[in-house]
């Protein structure tokens, strides 16, 4: 069982990233928008900074937009990472969309955007090998090139999938290593990795090669009425809705005895890595919840 934190502050990047670290985290995350309703961190350069104030800790897009990116600059981004993290760096990547003024902003089509996910992701499996190669796709063109210098990692950075739809899982299945939902329940988790695991199988893949992993909102405090209403309010801002009827079954939410039962649900469902991302605006109210985190949350998870 691992758990993440995600990171979001540029200012505070590399001070959470050691505190994470020191505090028994297994991986650090930064997700990833162009525009957003809120602050829109780049995950190549946050994940850069905290590689830099860490040695053990793993990092993770969670996720980057790939439709957004040139298909062989986001493999020269994520190899560069891994080169500055000694081979730390996962890569999750997602299709994104729901933010169309991102994809207007960068030139790209939003209806085009699995189809470049799912071209991307080949190329970046060709060029995650050093190897010299070509490829003429509908978006890229490769002519007898190569990374240098190649990963760390062999194969590159692990890919780990976002998206909870039928497609993501098909995809999932056929390249990912990590499945990685956000908003789902422990049944429909379950539900999902069972299909990606059948897409795996069905690609010639070893079916138990795809692990199971789920972002979450959590807002943690001995006060548990605060965090409910804190967390609950920092997600309806986020996603610009009233998000008070969905908080009970998407969000992690409440005291620490709360949020590790719920976590406990969800590692039952087959998640063996749950991403924390604080739901709680400004610093303070940040520093707060991640204390609760950090010294109620992960012993009793580590115990359990």
């Amino acid at each position: 069982m691992a758990i993440g934190l995600t990171l979001s502050d540029p200012a505070l990047v590399a001070t959470e990233a050691e505190q994470a670290e020191a505090a028994g985290f297994d991986l650090v995350a930064v997700g990833e928008h162009l525009f957003h309703h809120g602050g829109a961190p780049n995950p190549y350069v946050q994940l850069a900074a905290a590689a830099a104030a860490t040695t053990r800790i793993r990092l993770l897009s969670s996720v980057s937009l790939l439709p957004l990116y040139p298909a062989a600059l986001a493999a020269k981004l994520a190899t560069t990472l891994d080169q500055v993290s000694g081979g730390r760096f996962d890569l999750g990547v997602g299709a994104g969309g729901e933010y169309e003024a991102e994809f207007a902003a960068a030139g790209v089509d939003p209806a085009t955007r699995f189809r470049r996910l799912d071209e991307s992701l080949d190329v970046l499996r060709l060029l995650f090998t050093g190897e010299r190669v070509s490829y003429d796709g509908e978006f890229t063109v490769l002519d007898d090139v190569a990374l240098d210098p190649p990963p760390v990692q062999d194969g590159g950075p692990p890919i780990w999938l976002g998206g909870r739809g039928d497609g993501a899982l098909r995809r999932a299945g056929r390249v990912a290593r990590v499945w990685m939902p956000y908003m789902v329940s422990p049944e429909r988790l379950a539900e999902g990795l069972l299909k990606a695991r059948r897409s795996a199988e069905e690609a010639g893949r070893d079916p138990a090669s795809i692990r199971g992993a789920l972002f979450a909102f959590v807002c943690a405090d001995e006060d548990a009425a605060w965090a409910r209403r804190t967390g609950t309010a920092n997600v309806s801002r986020t996603y610009q809705q009233d998000f008070a009827p969905l908080a009970a079954q998407y969000l992690l939410l409440g005291s620490s005895d709360d949020v590790c039962s719920r976590i406990a649900e969800f590692t039952g469902a087959g998640a063996e890595t749950i991403v924390l991302q604080v739901a709680a605006n400004g610093p303070v109210d940040r520093q707060r919840v991640m204390q609760t985190l950090i010294s109620e949350v992960l012993p009793k998870v580590a115990a359990s």
